[in-house]
């Protein structure tokens, strides 16, 4: 069985940082993309950051510059470092990851997601 764990979240004010951890455990093949979501109180899930299984990335417009992504695949550990954190990045983080696996099918890409951790950022 296969699940993401994250850690990292946490009270911060204005200006601070944070780094969030979401790492994958159990049976797999590999891991394919992996990224952060969050989603405030009375919003939607919103897209955060993506990165490949290459190291590619990609950003929401309102973290460029201040959130970068990165993962070490040989801990199946994706990371996000949070700088110049402002009270609208105030949510809960969700770590989602595509992973493959082997079934009496062949492979299988499913989509995992993390239990979610919350980032409260105080002005």
């Amino acid at each position: 069985q296969v699940q993401l764990v994250e850690s990292g979240g946490g009270l911060v004010q204005a200006g601070g940082s944070l780094r969030l951890s979401c790492a994958a455990s159990g049976s797999f093949l590999r891991i394919n993309g992996m990224g952060w979501y969050r989603q405030a109180p009375g919003k939607q899930r919103e897209l955060v950051t993506i990165i490949t299984s290459g190291g590619s990335t990609n950003y929401a417009d309102s973290v460029k510059g201040r959130f970068t992504i990165s993962r070490d695949n040989a801990k199946n550990t994706v990371y996000l470092q949070m700088n110049s954190l402002k009270p609208e990045d105030t949510a809960a983080y969700y770590c989602n990851a595509e992973i493959v696996g082997v079934s009496e099918r062949g492979l299988v890409r499913s989509a995992y997601w993390g239990q979610g951790t919350q980032v409260t950022v105080s002005s």
